[in-house]
C-alpha cells in the first residue's frame, strides 16, 4: 500500500532546518549515501550494517515512517546512520551545502509515490531543483540511482534527469534498462515487485566534470 501525503500542501511547505553532518555522524569525514523517500528504511538499515565505513542518510516526507525507522536504527545501535523527516523539495538545498564537496558519492530514489493523475504531476519528488541542489554537493562521479514498477514514472524520472547538464546516463550497452540493483540490497517495494514478477526499470547517473554553476 502506498500512503500518499501532499508535499505541496502548507505545512509541508515550511522548510526545516536539518542536522548537520556533524551533529548527525560520530564519524563525519565518511562518504555519504542519501536514500530520498526511505520509507521502511530496510534498505539503509542492511546496506549500513554491511559498509560501516560508509554515511547513509535516508530522507522521507511521512514523518511516522521516520519515527519507526529511527527506533529500529537505535535498537540495532547503528551510529552510520539516520532517518531524516523532511520535504527535500523545500529542505535539501541548505542542508547539503553544509556537506563538504564531493562527500555525498550517492543518491538513491527508488519508486517514488507514481500520483498517476497530470494533474498531480507536479507532486512528484523528482524535479530540477533537487538535482541541482545534489549536483552542487557531489564531485565527479558521484551517482543516482533510480529504479520503479511503473515505465511512464520511470521515464518522467529519466526525462527530468536528461535535461540536467551535470549528469550523464551510464552505459549499459544493448540493454535498455540496467538489470540489477546494483547495491544488492533490496527495498520492501522492490521484493514486492520481483514476487509479483513485475518489470523493474532501472538507471544509474554519473556526475560529469562540468562546474556547478548557480
Amino acid at each position: 500500500m502506498r500512503q500518499h501525503v501532499n508535499p505541496l500542501s502548507q505545512f509541508f511547505q515550511l522548510p526545516l532546518s536539518l542536522p548537520s553532518k556533524n551533529v548527525l555522524f560520530r564519524k563525519s569525514h565518511y562518504p555519504i549515501h542519501l536514500d530520498i523517500g526511505s520509507a521502511k528504511g530496510e534498505f539503509l538499515i542492511e546496506l549500513a550494517t554491511k559498509y560501516p565505513d560508509w554515511n547513509f542518510v535516508g530522507l522521507e516526507i511521512r514523518e511516522p515512517l521516520v519515527s519507526l525507522c529511527e527506533k529500529k536504527r537505535r535498537k540495532l545501535e547503528l551510529d552510520n546512520l539516520k532517518f531524516l523527516f523532511c520535504n527535500v523539495n523545500v529542505s535539501l538545498d541548505e542542508w547539503l551545502s553544509d556537506f563538504d564537496y564531493g562527500q555525498l558519492k550517492r543518491v538513491s530514489i527508488q519508486f517514488p509515490d507514481p500520483w498517476f493523475k497530470r494533474k498531480h504531476f507536479k507532486r512528484r519528488v523528482l524535479k530540477a531543483n533537487i538535482l541541482n541542489s545534489i549536483a552542487k554537493a557531489m564531485s565527479k562521479d558521484g551517482e543516482i540511482f533510480i529504479q520503479s514498477d511503473i515505465f511512464k514514472l520511470f521515464e518522467s524520472m529519466t526525462n527530468t534527469i536528461d535535461k540536467n547538464k551535470y549528469f550523464n546516463r551510464k552505459d549499459v550497452g544493448d540493454l535498455r534498462f540496467i538489470d540489477e540493483n546494483p547495491y544488492n540490497v533490496k527495498t520492501d517495494r522492490e521484493k514486492f515487485s520481483l514476487k509479483k514478477n513485475l518489470l523493474i526499470y532501472r538507471a544509474i547517473y554519473i556526475r560529469n566534470n562540468l562546474l556547478f554553476i548557480n
